[in-house]
Order: structure tokens, then C-alpha cells, then sequence
């Protein structure tokens, strides 16, 4: 075989081997990212007559794994304030890359197949352990949203979801 023909093989190699590390990032199946958030209360203005005296819980229920081993507890919270977090406790599931946080309004059970239509993302997943916090956009009617969901944007690939049961 040519020299020419070599380095342009070993030269293809190596831009295939540079976008499969950037794709699939393999070194984070070996690590963790710890978040221990607090749910905001102390930062919190005094509530108006109109709005809650602290935060309540709006709606929850536990993390099931689809492709990653994922358990937790997901959480829609009002603030006091008014404003809207989904809380996530206790997570523990995988590192991947661009992975997110969405509410979906198909359930758990369902958005194995997709998010479907009307999902929210609300930020790149801040760790893949502990308890962290998402703003829910101001103009998102949370009753509407059956699932919290950990999503590998990148592959379109569930890692988890949970159900969120209204709490009334």
C-alpha cells in the first residue's frame, strides 16, 4: 500500500475516533457529579395574601429506570414567591452527554417512546446524584405535565422518568 494511502487512512481514523469520543463521551460512564441544592425558602420575599405561605408540593412520585438505572424523587414545587421549581431528590442515575431535564405530558411508562409533543426542557441535568433544583418557565401550566424526565438529548434516549400525582 502507498505511504500517501496509509496517512490518509490513519488521518481518517483518527477525525472518525476524535467524533466518536465527542459523541458518545465514554469517560463519563466512569464518573459522578454530586448537587446538593436546597429547596429555596430562606431567599424567598414574604408571601402576598394571594400567594402560599411557604413552598408546597404540587405534584410527585418516583423515578423508574428506562436505558440507565435512575431512582429519586420528583417534585413540583410553588414557591412562595409564586414562581414554580421541579425538584429533584435523592437522584441517582448515569453521566451522559447532553443529557436534560424536560417535563413531559405523556407518562412515565410512555416517554420511553418519546417526549411528545408540549414537552418543556428545563436545563442540562446539573449532576447525576443528589438533589438539585430547575425553574419552571413562567408561562407553563404544570397541571398539564403527567412526568419529570432525565433525557439524552444527543440520542434521544430516556434514562428515566417519574409520574407526577397531584398532591391536593
Amino acid at each position: 500500500m502507498p505511504r500517501r494511502a496509509v496517512v490518509a487512512a490513519l488521518a481518517a481514523l483518527m477525525v472518525a475516533a476524535g467524533a466518536g469520543l465527542y459523541l458518545f463521551q465514554p469517560w463519563k460512564a466512569f464518573t459522578d457529579t454530586t448537587v446538593n441544592e436546597s429547596l429555596p425558602i430562606a431567599s424567598e420575599p414574604a408571601p402576598s395574601p394571594s400567594k402560599g405561605a411557604g413552598p408546597a408540593t404540587l405534584a410527585e412520585g418516583a423515578f423508574v429506570s428506562h436505558d440507565h438505572d435512575t431512582s429519586g424523587t420528583a417534585r413540583t414545587v410553588r414557591l412562595a414567591s409564586g414562581g414554580r421549581i421541579l425538584r429533584l431528590e435523592d437522584l441517582r442515575t448515569s453521566e451522559g452527554p447532553d443529557v436534560r431535564v424536560y417535563l413531559s405530558t405523556r407518562s412515565a411508562r410512555e416517554v420511553r417512546k418519546g417526549l411528545g409533543d408540549g414537552a418543556v426542557e428545563l436545563g442540562r441535568l446539573k449532576g447525576n446524584l443528589g438533589n438539585q433544583n430547575y425553574a419552571v418557565p413562567a408561562g407553563a401550566d404544570v397541571s398539564r405535565f403527567r412526568s419529570a424526565v432525565i433525557w439524552c438529548k444527543r440520542f434521544s434516549v430516556s434514562f428515566g422518568a417519574a409520574d407526577l400525582s397531584p398532591k391536593g
